[in-house]
């Protein structure tokens, strides 16, 4: 059994060594890329950014564009337009959203939305499936008016099915007297 205790030691050591060479190291521990210019002094090739991760790495830190759907400063992060009361009339504080919109949809002709009229809970079922349809028929005519295609935008209307505000007051009734535009 001594003769194994040597070979024991040395197996041990070596796993030891193996596992010491695989341990990562981070970044910080790395020593700094030589100066751009010390290969041109040298005569040597200037080294290839796709090849340096520390290039790609400075180039994926430049912040990207958002998308001006999803920026919240983007005057296109107003989806809503409020009617009042037994209208389907866009009213001039909402010309600005359509016209965003509208401008968006031109410039991006294979962008396709919907338009979902919805209405509050007074007056008939069928009535207010009829007035969300006008309301979103509304928007949809400003939009093709701003020259967007007929088959960009679809429209559908939920009656009162979808309320944005629950309640029976005038404040919950004029959140729901609305038009979105989702996206698809």
């Amino acid at each position: 059994m001594k003769t194994h205790r040597p070979l024991r030691l040395l197996a041990g050591a070596a796993m030891a060594l193996l596992l010491a060479a695989c341990a990562s190291v981070p970044l910080e521990d790395k020593p700094p890329a030589p100066p751009a210019d010390a290969g041109a002094a040298s005569g040597a090739k200037p080294a290839d950014p796709k090849a340096d991760p520390r290039a790609v790495a400075s180039v994926d830190a430049t912040p990207r564009a958002l998308d001006p759907l999803n920026d919240p400063a983007s005057p296109l992060a107003k989806r809503s337009i409020f009617f009042d009361f037994d209208s389907f009339v866009v009213k001039p504080e909402y010309q600005s959203v359509v016209e965003a919109h509208g401008k968006f949809l031109v410039a991006n002709p294979n962008r396709k939305v919907t338009i979902e009229g919805h209405a509050d809970e007074r007056g008939s079922r069928e009535y207010n499936l009829a007035l969300g349809q006008k309301r979103a028929d509304a928007v949809k005519s400003r939009l093709r008016l701003l020259g967007v295609q007929e088959s960009q935008v679809e429209t559908v209307s939920f009656g009162e099915d979808k309320p944005m505000a629950l309640g029976s007051n005038e404040e919950a009734w004029a959140q729901n007297r609305r038009a979105d535009l989702n996206y698809r």
